[in-house]
Formats: structure tokens, sequence, C-alpha cells
């Protein structure tokens, strides 16, 4: 009898069954590592058992067979030392030092493929999780924790041939970090962007085979990822980078789990230290994609410090964005307290002259915020690169209910210069928690937009109360306020009332109140009240 092969939801019911082990311990944004760093030995420690036994079996009868085997493992996607497979673990569950021996596991994993699971500076992806930690309880507690832990993840079997196809332990993967993220709250928006907006970006921004492809805020990797599916082709570079070191390690492995074993995922802060280079210049890209923090204070506009023991009382050099190295601010510095455009300025500016192509989600404030940011937007919009506006849903992304929109830029713009707006926002599902969008809100979006692109929609209402093509003159008009109501004419009249009946309706209710007032009078007197 053929063995039921294992589905996303397989995985799902036992991740689940043993994120038990946490519930009411630490917050959901701390046990999801805990949960997926798991996840992620179990897969690696099974597709090597499954391909040592393939390896063996294709050397059967040869003296040096087991050699042979081991010599052919060296040259697969990843190393795994004796101690650090999950079933050498799982051997040792009962163990008193057990939290110790997952973090020696993890580390030796680490150091065994230094190439990929280290980032530039020399830091490992697991070094910020800690298997030992009293974070998980006194020992006892915490061994069993641990224990159980390893029981659940022994009920999977994560090798090739066991699986439903190939994408599934990526697609369980990224189910999980959105189901932790509607458990994490506010938390979840440093890490992860909902499923339908990734969507939608990816094929707004729809890249040709050997493009490459950048979100240099990648949080958990799943909008880049997105983007490089939405190709069609494996023939695509993947680049991120992400400043929080538990998500960018969270990224490193979403890659391998989906089959991106080229991509490259750099942990730093990208405003203040850009790791995506080709020697001193910033690494440039076809298609740039992003989810930045919104609004973000104290993001680097100028970071000189005054530390009087540390420095005699002298200032201390900091990043200035005034005097960025790579120049990305020359139409403007944007305020020290809203770093929106400071993000999009340094997407703009690493995607390619001449056709690099740019989409990021923005809070509406900067589609219309004076001062540094007008004259910013205003220099844009002048340099031809704004493409389209579109306004998205209330309530789509963890942490804030408040309204986005996504921008478009184009660096190939030539010579179109009119801007689509679209106005999606009273198009989606709606959630106890969260809206979404539909399939079909997404389609109308893209092809839309499409149409816009391929120079099929004429200047002036494309939709009614939907979509609407201006000119550049038009905006200027406006002084480059982006704000989709100025464009698309949502405002909905409302009846016509009749006076005559309206008063005729008074009348009667008149009439009828002082009966119902009669009839109440004389059951009080009944009652002698």
């Amino acid at each position: 009898m053929t063995p039921k092969l294992i589905s996303a939801d397989d995985i799902n019911r036992v991740v689940w069954k043993a994120c038990d082990t946490f519930r009411g311990l630490i917050d959901p944004s701390q046990y999801k590592d805990y949960i997926l760093t798991m996840l992620f030995l179990k897969y690696v420690s099974d597709v090597h058992d499954d391909l040592y036994q393939q390896y063996l079996a294709k050397y059967e009868g040869e003296k040096d067979r087991k050699s042979r085997a081991d010599r052919a493992m060296k040259m697969e996607r990843f190393l795994l030392p004796k101690e650090c497979s999950f079933n050498y673990l799982y051997e040792r569950r009962s163990a008193e030092d057990i939290g110790s021996l997952i973090n020696g596991a993890l580390n030796d994993l680490e150091e065994a493929n230094r190439e990929k699971l280290f980032s530039a500076d020399g830091s490992g992806i697991f070094r910020n999780i800690d298997f030992n930690s009293s974070n998980l309880g006194d020992v006892k507690d915490k061994n069993t924790r641990l224990r159980n832990l390893l029981i659940d993840f022994s009920e999977l079997d994560l090798s090739p041939s066991h699986l439903e196809h190939n994408d599934v332990i990526g697609d369980a993967y990224e189910y999980l970090i959105g189901y932790f993220a509607s458990d994490a709250g506010k938390k979840a928006g440093e890490f992860y962007t909902p499923a339908m907006v990734s969507t939608l970006l990816a094929k707004l921004t729809k890249a040709q085979p050997g493009a490459r492809i950048c979100d240099p805020t990648c949080g958990s990797a799943s909008l880049l990822i997105k983007a490089g599916r939405e190709v069609g082709s494996p023939n695509v570079s993947l680049y991120g980078q992400e400043a929080n070191g538990s998500t960018w390690a969270l990224a490193v492995q979403n890659m391998f789990l989906h089959g991106f074993d080229g991509a490259v995922i750099r942990w730093g802060d990208t405003i203040r230290n850009p790791k995506l280079k080709e020697g001193d210049q910033l690494m440039k890209f076809d298609v740039v994609v992003a989810n930045p923090p919104f609004s973000l204070d104290k993001w680097g506009a100028d970071d000189t410090e005054k530390d009087d023991k540390k420095n005699g009382g002298q200032p201390q050099s900091g990043f200035k964005a005034a005097a960025d190295p790579y120049q990305r601010f020359w139409r403007g510095v944007p305020p020290k307290s809203k770093g929106d455009w400071a993000f999009i300025s340094h997407m703009i500016e690493v995607a390619y002259d001449g056709h690099g192509r740019v989409g990021v989600v923005v809070p509406h404030g900067v589609l219309f915020r004076g001062g540094g940011e007008g004259k910013i937007r205003q220099k844009t919009i002048e340099d031809n690169m704004l493409d389209a506006v579109i306004g998205l849903p209330a309530n789509l992304f963890f942490g804030t209910g408040i309204p986005a929109a996504i921008l478009l830029f184009n660096k190939g713009r030539r010579k179109q210069t009119d801007v689509l707006f679209i106005d999606a926002s009273q198009r989606f599902e709606s959630g106890k928690n969260q809206n979404r969008l539909r399939p079909q809100d997404v389609a109308d979006i893209v092809q839309t937009y499409r149409h816009f692109a391929e120079g099929k929609l004429a200047a002036g209402v494309v939709e009614d109360k939907y979509s609407y093509v201006a000119r550049q003159q038009e905006i200027a008009g406006n002084d480059y306020n982006l704000n989709i109501p100025r464009y698309v004419d949502t405002f909905e009249e409302e009846s016509e009332i009749d006076i005559a009946a309206t008063q005729q309706e008074i009348e009667r209710l008149k009439v009828e109140l002082a009966t119902v007032e009669k009839e109440m009078e004389k059951y009080l007197k009944e009652l002698g009240l």
C-alpha cells in the first residue's frame, strides 16, 4: 500500500500541536523562532537522510559503497554532521542538557555551512535563539517542553519522496509565518506582509527572466519570494536586506525552503549601512519592492551624538543623510521623524537607470504631506518616474488599521508622463481581525494597471469612482499633492428628498404619537400612578 504523502496541512497540524509547548509561557513573536527553527532542522535532516539512502542504493554492491556515498553527500546543499541531525537530538530527548545539545547542534550546523548560514559580517542565523534559555522555565519544565517539541516534530517525514509536491515545505513555512503574525499582533509588522498584498505587488512589478529583484526591507522575505515566483522561471536573482537579526534568520531559512538557494540576504540597516553593493557602489536592480516600516522615527537623518564620557564632550560622528556617501538623498533629506521618503529614495536610486521599476507600500501621508517631503515628491514627479498611485483598503496590515497605498515608479517611462490613480479602498473581504484582498480585487487592480502600462488608457476617468489617469500638468496644478480623492471622485450623491411626502410622514407620526400617549396615560391611571 502506497503511504500517504505529506501535505502542508499535515505540517501545520503538527506545528500547531508543537506551539502548545510554548503558549502562555512566551510571546508568539518569540516562540515562532523556536518552532520555525525546529521545522528547518527537521527538513534539512530528512532531506540529508533521504539523499544518503539514494546514494547507498546507487552504489549497491560496490566495496567502497559507504565512502562513495559520504563523498557524494559533501557536494549536496547542506553538510550535516551527525551530532547536528534531528534524529541525533531525538534519541537524546530525555537528556538533562537537551537545551545545550540543541544549541550545539545548531551552532555546528552553521559552522559546517558557513557560506550559506552566516551573514557577511560573520553572524550565524541561529545566533539570536537559545534553547537553553531560562525564559523556557526552570530546568525540569524546560527539559519537558523541549522533549515534547522533539516528539511532536518526530511525527513528520519531510524527505522529498514523502511530500505531496515540491513546494509543500515552503508553502507550509510561509503559512506558519502568517499564522504567527496574526498571533503576534502589532509586532508582526516587523516581519510579515499579508499574502495578498505581496501577491498584488509582485504582479504589479512582474520581472522578466534573468532579472535582479531586491527587497531592501525584506522581513521574512515573503514579498521577495512572491516577486521571484511571479517571474515564472528559475532564472532570477533575489537580494534582500533586513535590520532585525531574528527576522533576517527567518528570511534566510525561508529562501532555502522555497528552493531559492542562490538568494543573497544581508543583515543590517539599509539606510545607515546598505550591504548590497558591488565594489564601493550600491548594487542596481531591475525590480525593487518593499513594505518598509511606516513613518519610521529616528531613521538616520542625522545620527550625530554627544557622549561626554566616551568622547571627551566632543560630537561623535555618525550617519548623516545629507552627507550620504551613496548620494541617495539628492532630491532632499526627509524629516527626522518620518522615514518614508528615505526608503523610497533608496529604492529609486538602486533601480537601474533606463528601465528599473519600484513598487512600495506607504501610508497615505506620503501622498500629501508638505515641507521636505513635499519637495522630494515634487522633484520625483517632475523627473517623470511616478507611474501609479493605488489606494488599498483599511485594516489589511498587522499592527495598524490605517489604509495604505502602493506607489509604482518606473525609470524607463520616456514619453509617458501621465499617472494612474486607483481607489481600491472599498474592494475587499471583511474579516474579524484583518480585512483581506480577494483574488478578484487583485485581478482588477493588475488589469487596470497593465492597460495603463500598455498605453490603452486615455487621460481622465477610466472607471467611475475607481480609476483615473491624470496629466502631469494636473498634478502640478494640485501642488504635487497625490491624495487620491483629488483625482478619483468617490462622492456619492444623496437621493433627492421629497419635501411634501416627508412633511406628510411627520404629520402622520405626530398623530400616532398622540394616540400612544393617550393610551399610556389611561394605563397609568388604572395603576394609580
